[in-house]
């Protein structure tokens, strides 16, 4: 492709300027051969007005170029006029065929398709005229017979070159026609690439929602044989508490029931984060977010705002679930840690994506002096995160000391079966 690129644009350099260095070639030749040939004070002059002509017609041309393709009206205009001034030049001096000789090259680009053979005639014409040994018009019966032998001769020539110069024009035509379709080819390639990955996010998506489903089995058999055996034993204990008046038999079955209690809240807590909210029961995200934004300002007595950008889309439980835990987890470490004094939460809808933004104006902290999570408290950071990496999402944290803090969570918008 870059070898065609190059080829056109020579040909494009030679367009432009070819013309006005074939004039000054001849110009030179024609004034060098003047008096060799017997040129008049006339002559010389009248040439000189049609070199001035020629002069002009080559710097509009030139200008028009630069504005517009090389089509239309003013294309054939230009190569009338070319024709005609370098007809009468070589009239006066066959050596001005020099720059006639240029009809030849630019014919295809600037004259309609069923013009060319006739441009190329007279050009043919002209360059049989300078040749034939007397210029023009010929002075004798055997300069006419040279003339009519160079015009065939230049005439099949012209044709000859001619029809190369179209079949390789259709080729470039061809290649031009065939890169496109690649290009064209490679835009549906990244159509169907992106197509496919929002696919592959929405398999993902199901996969994981049979794996909750299964999950959620589970948990049920591990509740029915954790807590609810837990709670079986706690009041147990406490009946028997109510039922002695021994004080330390009293304080053992507390101590008992206190322990049974401390192991199923840890059952609970590892059991609650894999269950649908129930503010999304009867709302959808933005409602249901801006319960819990409105009930956290109430709470903590911080002012928060909930603002929702683009078209709300009906989104899948799994995906408003995660998104309203992450935006619950960052409330909460708001108010226990930020200090904040405002705090705001955005829910964007863009295209095929959904960004949840949670940001305060606390006093921050430095992300890498965290301590590692221990497990006996929420889900933390790192939680938000597996939470959005379970739906093939990302969440951040940008923060600084005494910066605020930013959580950025953005996830596969997939829509509600």
């Amino acid at each position: 492709m870059g070898g065609v690129r190059t080829v056109e644009q020579r040909w494009e350099q030679f367009h432009r300027h070819g013309p006005n260095a074939l004039l000054g070639i001849g110009a030179l030749m024609a004034a060098l051969s003047a008096d060799l040939i017997g040129m008049s004070g006339a002559d010389r002059y009248t040439t000189a007005g049609l070199l001035v002509a020629a002069s002009a017609l080559q710097l509009w041309w030139g200008r028009a170029r630069s504005r517009a393709p090389a089509r239309g009206t003013a294309a054939r205009s230009y190569y009338v006029l070319r024709t005609l001034i370098a007809f009468a030049l070589c009239w006066y001096n066959p050596f001005f065929s020099v720059f006639a000789i240029s009809g030849y090259f630019d014919i295809v680009e600037l004259v309609p398709g069923r013009f060319v053979r006739a441009g190329l005639f007279c050009t043919a014409v002209t360059m049989a005229g300078s040749q034939s040994g007397s210029g023009m018009p010929p002075a004798s019966l055997t300069n006419w017979a040279a003339f009519g032998a160079l015009l065939v001769l230049h005439f099949s020539l012209a044709l000859l070159f001619g029809n190369i110069s179209a079949r390789e024009t259709e080729r470039t035509e061809r290649q031009t026609a065939t890169i496109t379709e690649l290009e064209r080819a490679n835009n549906r390639l990244e159509q169907a690439l992106s197509e496919n990955a929002a696919l592959h996010a929405q398999l993902l998506l199901q996969a994981r929602e049979a794996g909750v489903a299964d999950e959620r089995r589970r948990l049920a058999a591990e509740i029915h044989d954790t807590l609810a055996q837990g709670l079986t034993g706690i009041i147990a204990q406490l009946q028997a508490v109510t039922s002695t008046e021994d004080p330390a038999l009293a304080r053992e079955h507390l101590d008992r029931a206190a322990g049974l209690a401390r192991h199923s809240l840890g059952e609970a807590r590892r059991s609650v984060h894999d269950l649908v909210p129930a503010a999304l029961v009867h709302d959808d995200l933005p409602g249901a977010l801006k319960k819990t934004v409105t009930g956290w300002a109430e709470r903590t007595g911080v002012r928060a705002d909930l603002t929702v950008t683009g078209t709300v889309e009906p989104l899948h439980d799994e995906v408003g679930a995660t998104l309203l835990r992450i935006a619950e987890e960052a409330l909460a470490n708001t108010a226990r840690h930020a200090g904040a004094a405002r705090a705001g939460v955005t829910l964007s809808y863009m295209g095929d994506e959904v960004t949840l933004d949670i940001r305060d104006d606390g006093r921050g902290f430095d992300p890498a002096a965290l301590p590692p999570r221990s497990g006996t408290g929420g889900f933390g950071l790192g939680g938000m995160r597996a939470r959005a990496e379970r739906i093939a999402g990302t969440a951040e944290i940008e923060t600084e000391p005494g910066q605020g803090t930013a959580v950025s969570a953005r996830v596969p918008l997939v829509r509600r079966n």
